[in-house]
């Protein structure tokens, strides 16, 4: 096999080109501290800013910054109803529903780093078992489960969006449908999950991770309307959802200005100042 040549390899690791995490600095726990605290204040639980804190931190590529978010969620007070398990699960399943936004390559490096960060007793109790194999016999209902969740998404324009992307290209909607929305952003049937990031989590996965990456406004519009729509029509609280404490205030318009903010001012203090890292460019080299 082929070697790379020191040229090659000092290159691909050019400080200009950012190949490696974003590290969170000292002044990162105390924002994400003072999040968690406005939260509370604003009655919105746990789950809900994890996964927002989670979402900006996996979009940011920094799984330091997830590990202080886990760190946080231990001591928070509403921590007497959970277990540390339980908070690791939580981000780990942000992190991979992170794939539909953010791409493959981010959330494997950091829910790789962020399981080197738990501790040895967390990382042996996590789940071991995969919960999206598809088969012969669950391959069309989770087909259903995909498009479901597509309807209730954008409801009011569903049919016409997917026809809108199939003049993009006739794969884009087969795709979109079967690899994220039923394989991934839908939870499978007949299966014992660790945690259940469900309709209304994801919404916010999808509008932490946007808003972080900057550039792609529409899709940010479609998913508040798609977090508000879950509580307009009800599939907030459909059979195997979970209620999410906060979640219909966060759907609100009050609620959807608080969000937004927030998501700035994590992507400020993570981010350095220097806003987003999803993708801002080559720096100069100095």
């Amino acid at each position: 096999m082929s070697k790379l040549s020191p040229a090659v390899k000092a290159l691909i690791n050019a400080s200009h080109a950012s190949p490696g995490y974003t590290r969170a600095s000292a002044n990162v726990p105390p924002a994400l501290s003072r999040f968690a605290s406005d939260a509370t204040e604003k009655k919105v639980g746990l789950p809900a800013w994890v996964t927002v804190s989670t979402a900006v931190s996996a979009t940011l590529n920094s799984p330091e910054s997830m590990t202080h978010i886990f760190e946080l969620a231990n001591s928070s007070p509403s921590s007497a109803k959970r277990t540390p398990v339980q908070n690791a699960e939580l981000i780990r399943e942000v992190a991979l529903k992170c794939i539909s936004f953010n791409g493959i390559p981010r959330s494997i490096n950091t829910l790789g780093a962020f399981y080197g960060s738990l501790p040895s007793d967390v990382q042996s109790a996590l789940s071991k078992t995969p919960t999206r194999q598809l088969t012969v016999d669950n391959l069309e209902l989770r087909k259903r489960d995909g498009l479901a969740l597509w309807d209730s998404v954008y409801v009011g324009f569903e049919r016409k969006l997917l026809d809108k992307l199939a003049q993009s290209h006739p794969d884009l909607p087969v795709h979109i449908l079967n690899g994220h929305y039923s394989n991934l952003l839908s939870n499978p049937r007949g299966v014992t999950q660790p945690v259940n990031v469900g309709r209304v989590l994801t919404s916010l996965v999808a509008i932490a991770s946007l808003r972080t990456q900057t550039g792609v406004g529409p899709q940010v519009v479609s998913h508040i309307f798609g977090l508000r729509k879950a509580y307009e029509y009800g599939d907030a609280k459909a059979e195997g959802e979970e209620h999410v404490e906060g979640g219909e205030w966060l759907a609100s318009e009050e609620g959807n200005i608080w969000l937004l903010e927030n998501i700035d001012k994590l992507v400020h203090v993570i981010g350095g100042g220097e806003g987003t890292t999803f993708a801002p460019g080559l720096r100069p080299k100095l």
